[in-house]
């Protein structure tokens, strides 16, 4: 997303990667930056209710959920259901995080019950912890499967499924705001919209 954006328009970006709510925790407590983009609206509603935005947040695109297994799916797994089954680990990320709140709702709504062997802090650490052998399954977000080339997702039937909205707003401490909404606007623009969609993201 950033390269195309730099060729345009000439800026040095700088992103900060980490779990929708250790984002959200650090602006309210004074952490500078122009731009939050959040995996949930509940995030960004936390920080529009702090009054950090500079206008309204828009939904810039949406995800769904699979089952995340190491290439092949050497443990046959095939169902939610199967996530529950004996001697398998699974990994989810904690309930703090998007991911993991939506891994709990579908996983009620499938009324599964699931033992995670550990809760990570962000959605990233359950797809390491599988492509590095040491998880056989977990819950994550259709992107995540379609960037990692170590994990196969199995597809979770939409009747349990979660569609997730992204949110992203300009932030009102920006050094930049002018080029705050520039990049929120080329995000929403055909081009951006088209890079996501690649990234396995479905339009906003």
């Amino acid at each position: 997303m950033h390269k195309p954006f730099e060729i345009r328009h000439n800026p040095t970006l700088v992103f900060s990667y980490a779990g929708s709510q250790t984002l959200a925790s650090q602006l309210t407590q004074g952490a500078q930056a122009d731009v939050f983009a959040s995996a949930d609206t509940a995030h960004m509603t936390q920080i529009e209710k702090a009054d950090l935005t500079a206008g309204a947040a828009r939904i810039f695109a949406h995800n769904s959920l699979e089952i995340a297994v190491a290439r092949g799916n050497p443990k046959g797994i095939h169902t939610l259901s199967d996530l529950s089954r004996s001697g398998l680990v699974v990994v989810l990320a904690d309930p703090s995080v998007p991911a993991g709140k939506y891994a709990q709702q579908i996983l009620a709504r499938a009324h599964v019950t699931v033992r995670p062997a550990s809760l990570e802090p962000q959605v990233t650490g359950v797809t390491s912890k599988i492509a590095l052998g040491e998880a056989d399954a977990g819950i994550v977000y259709t992107s995540d499967i379609k960037t990692n080339a170590r994990i196969t997702g199995v597809p979770i039937p939409m009747d349990q499924n979660v569609v997730a909205g992204y949110a992203i707003a300009a932030l009102k401490n920006a050094h930049d705001l002018a080029g705050a909404n520039n990049f929120i606007s080329f995000v929403m623009s055909p081009e951006g919209q088209s890079i996501l969609n690649e990234a396995g993201f479905g339009a906003a």
